[in-house]
C-alpha cells in the first residue's frame, strides 16, 4: 500500500493535507511500507514538501531506521551509495548518512579519523559514546566529546572497560 503517491508534494496534490502532523504520518507510514528498491524515489518525493524540516525529520527516522539495520551489513556500501543521490539536497540528511558511514567504521575497526568524530553531531558522539567498545573511540570522546554529557559517558565506560581488560602479565 503505498501512502505517499509520486510527483511532489503540494497543495495541488489530492493526497495534500495542510496539517503537517498528518503529512509526517503519512511518510512514516510510507518509509515502513517502503521496499529497498523503492526507497530512493520515497525519499526525492519527501524532500519536495515545502516544510523542509519535517520532510528531512521523516527521511533520517528512515535513514537511522534502515543505517541501523544495516550498519554492520555487506550490503551497506551499496545502500549508502544509493541514498547519497537523493538525500544531496538536505544538509541535514546527507550529515546523517554520512555520520552512519563513520558509524559503520568505527564498529568495524575500519579506518576513521577522530576530527571527523569530533566534528560530527551531538547526536553521533553520544549515540557512539553510549554504544561503542572500542577503546580508541571512548579516549577520543573521553577527552575531547562536544558536552559534558558526552565526555562522562564516554570516560565512565572506558572505565568501566578497562576494568573488566585483564591486566597482562606482570614483569
Amino acid at each position: 500500500m503505498t501512502v505517499v503517491s509520486s510527483g511532489s508534494v503540494s497543495a495541488d496534490d489530492p493526497d495534500w493535507d495542510p496539517d503537517e502532523h498528518v503529512r509526517f504520518a503519512r511518510y512514516r507510514r510510507s518509509f515502513d511500507e517502503v521496499a529497498p528498491a523503492d526507497a530512493a524515489a520515497l525519499i526525492v518525493r519527501v524532500l519536495t514538501d515545502p516544510d523542509q524540516r519535517m520532510a528531512s525529520s521523516a527521511v533520517c527516522e528512515y535513514l537511522d531506521r534502515r543505517a541501523a539495520e544495516l550498519l554492520t551489513d555487506p550490503g551497506y556500501p551499496a545502500w549508502h551509495l544509493e541514498m547519497t543521490g537523493p538525500v544531496a539536497v538536505d544538509d541535514f540528511s546527507t550529515r546523517r548518512l554520512d555520520e552512519w558511514t563513520l558509524l559503520r567504521a568505527m564498529t568495524l575497526s575500519e579506518p576513521w579519523d577522530a576530527e571527523d568524530l569530533l566534528g560530527a553531531s551531538n547526536w553521533l558522539q553520544l549515540h557512539t559514546a553510549e554504544r561503542s567498545s572500542a577503546m580508541g573511540v571512548l579516549e577520543v570522546l573521553a577527552e575531547s566529546g562536544r558536552t559534558r554529557r558526552i565526555r562522562n559517558v564516554a570516560k565512565s565506560r572506558l572505565s568501566a572497560a578497562q576494568r573488566s581488560t585483564p591486566a597482562g602479565p606482570e614483569r
